[in-house]
């Protein structure tokens, strides 16, 4: 009874964390740059390990997050402390993965399930040159960067930590590969499936740490399962206009 109730727990344990988002009339520069637009939005930490080692301190990684909304768009800031910036694949869709990357898991009517070789929810691995990378139905990775804007710029002043926005657009499950898909109208009370993490290599052959927005329960102790499967990603809800 003991094991049915924590795997019940840890089940439910993303399903509690819903996160309410602030509408937002102001449009947001995508920048690098924390506008005063921001100062209604709440931030969000991300401390979840989903694969790899735990970072040694706070300077290797800590981040947060938090989001705003308009009819059009869902707005994502980071603040990531990392101590060392990785990108090695010249190719935008080679082993991303292991390159420092923001993964914004985005699932936009909340339904969840097995999303890896199909569009009823996205990975998004925004590299370090902006460029978002997932893998479409021919189980092969495709650039998706014309679904969002994305900027970064690390801060002047130590301990140096890199401001990242992006500006993305959510697609219904019925998307298309190479099709003209029409994003969504974002509306007030709607709910979206969402999951923040960052991939982080500090100088080996893959990445170290992956840290997360959200626990995800492992599976055969992988807790590596965003890109796979929907229903670990947490919730949000768009809030009505003020």
């Amino acid at each position: 009874m003991k094991i049915v109730a924590l795997t019940l727990s840890l089940l439910m344990s993303n399903a509690a964390i819903a996160i309410d988002v602030e509408h937002t009339t102001t449009p947001i520069t995508i920048d690098g740059v924390a506008e005063n637009a921001w100062d209604k939005a709440t931030w969000h930490d991300m401390p979840h390990l989903m694969d790899g080692t735990q970072p040694d301190s706070d300077s290797d990684f800590k981040g947060r997050y938090r989001l705003l909304w308009d009819e059009n768009t869902l707005y994502l800031q980071a603040d990531i402390v990392d101590d060392v910036l990785i990108d090695t694949h010249p190719d935008p869709t080679d082993k991303y993965w292991d390159d420092d990357a923001l993964e914004v898991f985005i699932d936009s009517d909340a339904s969840g399930g097995n999303h890896q070789f199909n569009h009823t929810a996205f990975a998004y691995h925004i590299g370090l040159d902006n460029q978002a990378a997932d893998f479409g139905p021919d189980k092969k990775p495709h650039l998706y960067t014309d679904h969002l804007v994305s900027r970064w710029q690390r801060n002047t002043t130590a301990p140096y930590n890199i401001t990242w926005e992006v500006a993305i657009k959510l697609y219904p499950n019925d998307y298309q590969e190479g099709a003209k898909n029409t994003p969504l109208k974002l509306t007030a009370k709607q709910v979206i499936g969402f999951m923040l993490a960052y991939c982080d290599n500090d100088g080996s052959e893959t990445r170290e740490h992956f840290m997360g927005s959200h626990e995800v329960q492992p599976v055969n102790g992988d807790r590596n399962r965003g890109f796979i499967d929907a229903d670990v990603f947490g919730k949000i809800t768009l809030l009505p206009k003020k």
